[in-house]
């Protein structure tokens, strides 16, 4: 009865290791790793239609014997995502040549998705019952990084922005840039969240954290341990990388903004489309949804949470000129040599 759970498991692990090793000794070829990704998109999907119901008989045999933390409500919100990857895989793969800032959205958002997914698995309630198919995630995790190097280190494409007007818009100081102001200040605000919340799920002992977890979101303490590892995440690693950005804003030429906003982006959509989703889900048990009097600031807040990094990456997009690598002009050759 039990022989097709190590059977499956490990069939798994082996194909996803298999195919791990065949991509990086291809390494030209990062289609073969969508295709991978689509497959695995297309089985997500399938997972949500059926846990809400829309479909049934396809998912029974792997929850029960395989993943069964694919039950719940983060993982099926997760599955929804999916959605949004198949579509930006099936772009990629149809522009072929020009794909590299759709890549590294795509890259923010499923290594966002893997690095919640398997420490929430292991950790939460579903940790004293992981069954070997989990080990698949293993080889979608490295292969996320793999690619995520592969796009950050091909050569960005720079619009092309005369030397006065990179000259112009470098000199002006903050206060002449209303947009970026404004950008500041919500990013700002997100660290501020961000320390916040993680002092709530590390259980701090003020009466603010207090409040928070019991009236606005108790889905930060669920048991299933998803949201807990989200909010870290964001502790640990949102905080100095919105630092960085908030630092590539306000100093001129920082080109590497145009690659990190992006996949950033792509990270925060994925991680706060499945905490807002989870948070209200049926599957939720519902002390830990959150309340219905202070549903929609809690929704508000954390959509602008998933809005601002996407606006600052389209403002690095649409007006990159104070970004880019400023170009001296009348500079002599012995300035250059002094700098």
């Amino acid at each position: 009865h039990h022989r097709p759970l190590p059977i499956l498991g490990m069939g798994m692990f082996v194909l996803g290791s298999v195919l791990l090793f065949s991509i990086i000794s291809l390494v030209s070829s990062l289609f073969v790793v969508f295709a991978e990704f689509t497959f695995g998109g297309m089985v997500g999907l399938t997972n949500a239609l059926e846990q809400d119901r829309f479909i049934s008989g396809f998912m029974d045999f792997y929850l029960k014997m395989g993943e069964p933390h694919l039950s719940t409500s983060y993982a099926v919100m997760m599955s929804y995502w999916e959605v949004a990857h198949l579509i930006l895989l099936l772009t990629i793969i149809h522009r072929m040549k020009s794909y590299r800032s759709l890549g590294l959205l795509w890259a923010g958002s499923s290594i966002a998705n893997q690095i919640v997914l398997i420490p929430g698995v292991v950790i939460g309630k579903y940790g004293s019952n992981i069954r070997p198919a989990f080990f698949r995630n293993a080889p979608f995790f490295l292969v996320s990084f793999w690619a995520a190097s592969l796009f950050f280190s091909r050569p960005r494409e720079m619009p092309i922005v005369t030397a006065d007007k990179i000259a112009a818009e470098q000199k002006k100081g903050l206060l002449s840039r209303p947009a970026d102001l404004l950008l500041s200040l919500l990013l700002l605000g997100a660290v501020a969240f961000f320390v916040f919340r993680g002092f709530v799920v590390l259980d701090c002992p003020l009466d603010a954290c207090f409040t928070y977890i019991y009236q606005y979101e108790p889905y930060l303490k669920d048991p299933v341990g998803f949201s807990r590892v989200m909010m870290l995440v964001y502790f640990f690693y949102a905080v100095p990388l919105v630092s960085i950005l908030l630092y590539g804003l306000n100093t001129p030429g920082c080109s590497w903004m145009l690659d990190w906003t992006i996949f950033f982006a792509g990270a925060m959509a994925q991680t706060q489309w499945c905490h807002i989703g989870a948070s209200l889900h049926s599957r939720t048990p519902f002390t830990y949804r959150t309340p219905a009097d202070k549903r929609w600031p809690v929704i508000a807040l954390n959509v602008l949470l998933a809005i601002v990094p996407a606006l600052l990456a389209l403002r690095c997009r649409t007006n990159p000129a104070f970004l880019m690598k400023p170009v001296p002009k009348g500079q002599s050759n012995d300035d250059k040599k002094k700098n």
